[in-house]
């Protein structure tokens, strides 16, 4: 027991003690990203608010992010529902082919797109960045959106059937509103993933790049590093309230409705 706490201690500071050094070269006064450390500065923050070029990537990161939660979680309330409270023929195959992104590496996914958007003779751009992000975020989606449906009793929509209600009335008076901190989780851990995604925005995005592919641009020049230091403090303190957010409505979703917390994302 001692070998494997000390093994998951050692695990997670290899993982995480490169993000502990984002901030500390964020707010070192030197170009070089090196020890010693220089002294204290701010600089690196105030020029962010310089650069017109970043605040087009983000621009763009952000309208990617909304339109690809808003449309990953639509689909993933459809198919999360479909598939806890209906069965149809080839269910399982159907559920497993949507649940696929999850295990294919991204590359071979933003090729694939690359190539039949380039066939189709369709020009790449915002949407077509959309559509890769939807492709990916769904599955996380339909994973947290399943485990507020399941927890659900169908007797309360059957009750409310009864009392004279519509199944689509139903759906929204009853429904909705008990899987409520699932879709907000479901939107919140969408909007991180796609606000974060590199490889499928690198292949995809046209002449409207997104912040990562921005900042990897910006890596080919070693003076910007410093800067792109400081940006990266930025958004790994944006995800951890996103995710602390999302963890948040995921445990209140489970409370809300008696399931029992078997874990989450913190």
């Amino acid at each position: 027991m001692k070998t494997l706490r000390v093994y998951a201690i050692l695990y997670l500071c290899f993982l995480y003690a490169p993000i502990a050094l984002l901030p500390i070269f964020a707010f070192n006064d030197g170009t070089i990203i090196a020890f010693p450390l220089r002294g204290f500065t701010l600089e690196w923050f105030r020029e962010l608010a310089e650069i017109p070029a970043l605040h087009e990537a983000v621009g763009n990161s952000l309208m990617i992010a909304v339109f690809s939660s808003l449309l990953a979680t639509v689909l993933g309330i459809c198919a999360a529902r479909a598939g806890t409270r209906f069965e149809f023929p080839g269910k399982k195959g159907i559920l497993g082919l949507i649940m696929l992104p999850l295990v294919l590496p991204e590359i071979i996914v933003a090729v694939s797109l690359l190539v039949v958007l380039l066939q189709l003779g369709l020009s790449l751009g915002a949407w077509s960045v959309i559509l890769g992000h939807v492709l990916i975020c769904m599955p996380f989606s339909i994973a947290i959106l399943n485990a507020s449906f399941q927890s659900l009793d169908v007797a309360l929509e059957e009750a409310a059937i009864d009392l004279g209600e519509t199944r689509l009335s139903s759906f929204r008076l009853i429904t909705l509103p008990l899987v409520m901190p699932g879709i907000i989780s479901s939107l919140l851990i969408a909007f991180t993933i796609s606000l974060d995604e590199f490889i499928i925005a690198f292949f995809l995005t046209g002449t409207e790049p997104t912040l990562p592919v921005y900042l990897w641009g910006q890596l080919r020049f070693p003076q910007k590093i410093p800067v792109v230091m400081a940006l990266g403090t930025l958004l790994v303190v944006a995800s951890v309230i996103l995710l602390t957010l999302a963890e948040y409505f995921r445990r209140r979703g489970a409370a809300r409705t008696g399931q029992a917390d078997s874990g989450g994302f913190l």
